[in-house]
């Protein structure tokens, strides 16, 4: 614990609010709320046994901040509005936080229709879902329109009567546009279609049967498989009925289970008493209690999805600040006990998968980024990992780029790249030099990757680059670790020797730095070849004949300017990649620096 925690702690008020953690680079990594700020965050410091994975959380915390609130209420609302916008890692994200589709119903309209949609609206229409899993509410609508002829067709119906579409001809639309169906009796096919979709499956499975012996008598083989393939899917939704639930009950079933380093949850969803899907995911959350990590689920998963006529939880929340708290329960017998327990079993089994996964991310990422602080002695774990790359040919087009790794991984959005200035010939060093400066320049700006304080500065290249940038650090008064890697032979140079440190050879935390060092490099490369490919736009070579934009770009990779193209001979021209012997002599007879051309 450092003296800004202790300080912090010490001046912590009994009133309820809000805690937001961070690292060492200012990054949020875990917001709480607590009914008594002092007694709630002062646990995650004092030295009582805790979970690996609150262990883990605090080992990264630097400082924390936190915000008094009126009521435990509104800590709830505003903990839920920091999570969504800074998206702490040691919350619960949700990883698979898409939107679910649903079949809606346009049941406002004169002649409504069935459409697949991820949103519900307050619009008037009927909902159905969600579908998850082998459940496609594509092929439930097809089904539909198979039994009862309902229109395909967005958008307002004509005034006056069109000529009907394919669909129709296929008995698969009733054509309302063609005034072949009344009003009353299209909405007895629509009624007759939502009763399908609450789950009353007998109606539609006989008709669709008569419809498939019609096929098969008339021939239609093809259409008679068809719908062979619809009775089986019809026949597999009467197979997920949950035993002792109406046909109207709309349930979700969560259980979250955890080893004290990870944690898996498991929502399973029943709607109109049939089971529609089963969703596991791991999630990662710092709470120090099981009942808030349910809580902090359901309150992000609702957010996104329909909330059903009740939830079912393995871990009591139903005291919590939900404005929804109402449909929570916490079953211990009968039907839906069971429920949970089928959920219960359904996240043990994620989870004994998603560990072993888990355990080499963990070693390709943070394992690794331990095992190079050892290594390399440095001050702390480089959570935040910064790469500069020098590119140019010939000291043309000279660029620098900034590739930004963060627990081990690409942060893309964090990379950056530079133009140099006042460069006429190469100068890696003073590129070098420049770059750094004006990322150090920018540390009080607005630029979100520039103000983040690195833990780990890596240069390509080797003792010299990594010489002449410590001189920016002096300027600048920075005290980062910083390294370089020579790239022929792997070499890890440090500041203060001149002899190299060799990381075995496949090893996760060489791994990490070559996967930076080649990010930079294939950053600068890009950007190098946009500028060089501008310059070639308007190049004499445009002009010769059998010369495409593949031969320029391998005549500009080799000789770097169009001046150096002008300077080359014959035979270096000829051992350019595509340019035989004839197109050589035509390329110096049309632009040499001689006197072919008179």
């Amino acid at each position: 614990m450092n003296d800004k925690i202790k300080e912090k702690l010490a001046s912590l008020t009994t009133k309820p609010g809000v805690y937001v953690m961070h690292s060492v680079s200012g990054a949020v990594i875990y917001v709480g709320k607590a009914k008594n700020l002092k007694n709630r965050v002062s646990q995650y410091f004092n030295n009582s046994p805790k979970p690996a994975k609150v262990m883990a959380m605090v080992s990264h915390v630097d400082y924390f901040e936190y915000f008094i609130t009126l009521t435990e209420r509104d800590a709830f609302a505003l903990e839920n509005n920091l999570i969504k916008k800074y998206k702490p890692f040691y919350n619960i994200l949700l990883k698979d936080d898409k939107a679910y589709p649903y079949i809606r119903v346009t049941v406002k309209d004169e002649y409504p229709r069935l459409e697949v949609v991820r949103r519900i609206k307050n619009d008037g229409s009927k909902y159905f879902g969600p579908y998850i899993s082998s459940i496609s509410p594509y092929q439930l609508i097809r089904i539909v329109n198979m039994a009862y002829p309902l229109r395909t067709c967005k958008g307002v119906l004509p005034k006056t009567p069109k000529r009907p579409c394919l669909e129709y001809s296929l008995g698969l639309c009733s054509a309302p546009c063609n005034k072949q169906i009344s009003s009353q009796d299209y909405k007895f096919l629509v009624n007759k279609a939502m009763d399908f979709l609450r789950g009353n499956d007998s109606d539609i499975e006989k008709i669709l049967q008569t419809k498939m012996e019609v096929a098969s008598s008339c021939e239609n083989f093809e259409r008679a498989l068809e719908i062979r393939d619809m009775l089986k899917m019809v026949n597999n939704l009467k197979q997920k009925v949950v035993a002792d639930l109406p046909n109207d009950y709309s349930i979700d079933a969560i259980s979250y289970v955890n080893n004290g380093v990870i944690g898996a949850i498991c929502v399973l969803t029943i709607r109109h008493g049939k089971i529609l899907g089963v969703q596991t995911q791991s999630v990662v959350d710092a709470s120090l209690y099981e009942n808030e990590t349910m809580e902090n689920f359901v309150n992000q998963y609702y957010s996104k999805h329909e909330i059903p006529k009740e939830i079912l939880c393995n871990i009591d929340i139903t005291k919590s600040d939900l404005e929804f708290v109402n449909k929570i329960s916490f079953p211990q017998k009968g039907v839906k006990h069971n429920l949970i327990k089928t959920a219960i079993l359904n996240a043990n089994e994620y989870l004994t998968k998603v560990q072993y996964k888990e355990d080499i991310e963990y070693d390709k990422t943070i394992g690794a980024l331990e095992k190079l602080k050892n290594k390399l002695n440095l001050s702390k774990i480089p959570n935040r990992i910064e790469c500069y790359d020098i590119s140019h040919i010939s000291g043309t087009n000279q660029v620098a780029s900034m590739t930004v790794f963060i627990a081990g991984k690409p942060a893309k959005n964090m990379y950056r790249k530079f133009k140099m200035h006042g460069f006429d010939e190469p100068n890696d060093f003073e590129c070098l030099k420049q770059t750094l400066r004006r990322r150090f320049q920018e540390m009080e700006g607005e630029d979100i990757s520039f103000t983040q304080v690195p833990d780990l500065l890596v240069i390509d290249g080797g003792k010299g680059q990594l010489s002449s940038v410590c001189e920016v650090l002096k300027e600048f008064d920075k005290h980062y670790d910083i390294i370089s890697l020579a790239e022929k032979f792997e070499e890890v140079f440090r500041p203060e020797s001149n002899v190299p440190i060799m990381l075995e050879r496949g090893s996760s935390e060489l791994r990490i730095l070559q996967g930076i060092r080649d990010e930079a490099h294939r950053f600068a490369i890009t950007f190098h070849r946009s500028l060089r490919s501008k310059s070639m736009v308007k190049s004499p070579l445009d002009d010769i004949k059998g010369l495409g934009d593949v031969k320029k770009k391998a005549l500009f990779d080799q000789f770097g300017t169009f001046e150096q193209i002008q300077k080359a001979s014959v035979d270096e021209l000829n051992l350019v990649k595509g340019i035989d012997i004839n197109l050589a002599i035509k390329i110096k007879k049309e632009i040499g620096e001689n006197d072919e051309k008179n």
